[in-house]
């Protein structure tokens, strides 16, 4: 049995009634895909759980879709370093126009390394993680308006009277 498998069967063992967790092997890069609402504990357990110990968050990014698909996505790479197993975790958030911007639980609590790219997504995008302990620009300046990486992103002429569009 392959790895993903094996982490599939143990997540449906443990999720049976959980039909909102949809699991996709036969793609690219197997991954599941998880509410908002189920976000914490399923990542708890798959931390927790000594079948899979996902002790490491190689990378956590999110996705703007558009207003066409009105959705974004934060996508978390898992590596269980004892296990050797790898695992892609999304959670797809419908995309409110500006000024409101979509929340997701923070993860920071479960894997340190999501402090950074919590913040990263926050700054280029506008995903708002809920308890995140430091929760600011990380990579644009404090007072920059906008997200850079969201579709509808329009840059500013000048910052600070120095011309930045092209």
């Amino acid at each position: 049995m392959q790895k993903t498998e094996r982490i599939f069967e143990i997540l449906a063992e443990k999720f049976p009634n959980k039909d909102c967790i949809q699991y996709y092997a036969n793609v690219q890069q197997a991954c599941i895909i998880v509410p908002k609402a189920q976000l914490i504990e399923v990542f708890y357990f798959l931390q927790k759980d000594e079948r899979l110990y996902f002790d490491y968050l190689n990378c956590l990014s999110g996705v703007d879709y558009g207003a066409k698909e009105n959705k974004m996505e934060v996508v978390y790479q898992l590596t269980s370093i004892p296990h050797e197993y790898q695992l892609t975790v999304k959670c797809i958030l419908p995309r409110p126009t500006l000024p409101e911007l979509p929340k997701i639980p923070s993860v920071s609590h479960i894997w340190k390394t999501a402090e950074w790219h919590e913040r990263e997504a926050y700054d280029l995008l506008g995903i708002e993680f809920e308890g995140h302990p430091d929760l600011r620009r990380i990579l644009m300046p404090d007072d920059w308006e906008g997200y850079p990486l969201r579709k509808d992103y329009q840059p500013a002429e000048s910052y600070h009277d120095i011309k930045i569009a092209y």
